[in-house]
């Protein structure tokens, strides 16, 4: 295989979970009959340009499907980041109703919808279909196609050229991230900006992150892989935070390279972190596959001493990252009775794999088992908040990675 990016060739390993299915096919009762599909999930790494990548097996539409069962307003965290990042990109870059700004992978219209509370013109740009009417039920003008320079074109053509361009947690998620990259430079306005939001791999490794690996996830993004490509592509980036979402996330600010903006010390100060971790070097990327082997062997004895004691075990969180933590290690509904999760378009349905229910908290709180798992770790102080009342019986919650954790 060869690089996304670069188009070099691909032989050092980062880490393999086998095989497991999509995270995000979810079963109804008519498709527990039928048999799964199931890929290879391996990443490699580009000794190149230092770009972690899957090797490709599926591709996006049948990953990106029009009843796609994630919807990001059903954490309440997530809408509290979102209103914080409108306000602030107002103030900084003084956005009015003169603006445009376009959200690609505009999901529920989570962001958006405080876009459009401002008064500020924007477009959201989905490709699944069940998101996409979610997004427009609050009213936001929705494009229902995948992005990419033709896309962008189009737009510009029609003068819908940007301010302000949002891909939240959307860079990881495109197997063309030239193409993806490239329609961002031709979208913006001469002295528009572009904002990027995904998870970091340096927090990725550092934190024995495994389970963020996923097929809908193509690429494991570094701050220094990420400039190379948007350089490549006619962006530059001038400036980077970091933020504590999704176990540890960068944003990155980008502009054509004559749009004026000046390159803050922040760039320097995060690309010489990276190095000293080494993420330039080849050993640092030896080091997940042992840890996630170490962490799936921790979890299956917790799950098998709570089974010989005849307690029961339930999750909470029917994400992702769940699914690959638990299809890397074998779990099935012995071991875990069932998932509680919010999000009504998961529930009655099963986990791809693992095929363990999915139910609503209401069925949690009412069965009141003495052991929670938290799928999403990283939500763990929001989810705690919502199932207080399983303080009340007596519940412990439990955490896999980095470690296993009993919370207090």
């Amino acid at each position: 295989m060869k690089c996304r990016h670069c188009h070099s060739e691909l032989r050092l390993p980062f880490l393999d979970l086998a095989t497991a299915p999509p995270s995000n096919a979810y079963l109804d009762h008519a498709r527990l009959a039928q048999p799964e599909i199931w890929y290879p999930l391996r990443l490699l790494v580009c000794e190149t340009c230092w770009l972690v990548q899957t090797e490709d097996y599926a591709g996006r539409e049948s990953l990106f499907t029009e009843d796609y069962a994630y919807f990001s307003s059903f954490s309440t965290s997530w809408l509290q980041h979102a209103e914080r990042y409108v306000q602030a990109m107002i103030g900084r870059f003084g956005l009015n109703e003169r603006s445009r700004v376009v959200e690609i992978a505009a999901n529920d219209g989570y962001l958006l919808q405080y876009v459009q509370a401002a008064g500020i013109p924007c477009i959201g740009i989905e490709p699944t279909a069940s998101t996409a009417a979610a997004a427009r039920a609050r009213g936001i003008d929705i494009i229902e196609q995948f992005f990419g320079v033709a896309l962008a074109w189009q737009l510009v053509e029609q003068e819908q050229s940007a301010d302000l361009i949002v891909a939240n947690n959307v860079l990881a998620h495109v197997p063309d991230i030239n193409d993806f990259v490239a329609g961002i430079a031709h979208l913006l306005k001469p002295s528009g900006v572009a904002t990027c939001e995904f998870p970091h791999l340096l927090r990725m490794i550092e934190g024995r992150q495994f389970d963020t690996a996923y097929h809908e996830h193509y690429s494991y993004l570094s701050l220094s892989a990420v400039q190379r490509i948007f350089t490549a592509n006619g962006l530059e980036i001038f400036d980077v935070e970091e933020l504590g979402t999704h176990g540890g996330s960068l944003r990155v600010f980008a502009q054509r390279p004559d749009a004026g903006q000046s390159q803050q010390e922040t760039v320097a100060r995060l690309l010489a972190m990276e190095k000293q971790f080494g993420l330039l070097a080849p050993d640092v990327y030896r080091t997940l596959q042992p840890a996630s082997e170490s962490i799936k062997l921790a979890l299956l004895r917790f799950l098998l001493d709570c089974r010989q004691r005849g307690e029961t075990v339930a999750a909470y969180g029917a994400a992702a990252k769940g699914n690959t933590l638990l299809n890397f290690s074998g779990i099935r509904g012995d071991l875990v009775a069932y998932v509680a999760d919010r999000n009504p378009d998961k529930q009655n349905k099963f986990l791809p794999g693992s095929r363990i229910p999915i139910v609503s908290p209401e069925h949690l709180l009412a069965d009141r088992p003495p052991w929670i798992l938290l799928l999403p770790w990283n939500l763990h102080d929001e989810i705690i908040a919502q199932l207080a009342e399983a303080r009340q019986w007596g519940a412990r919650f439990v955490t896999a990675i980095p470690e296993l954790w009993v919370l207090a």
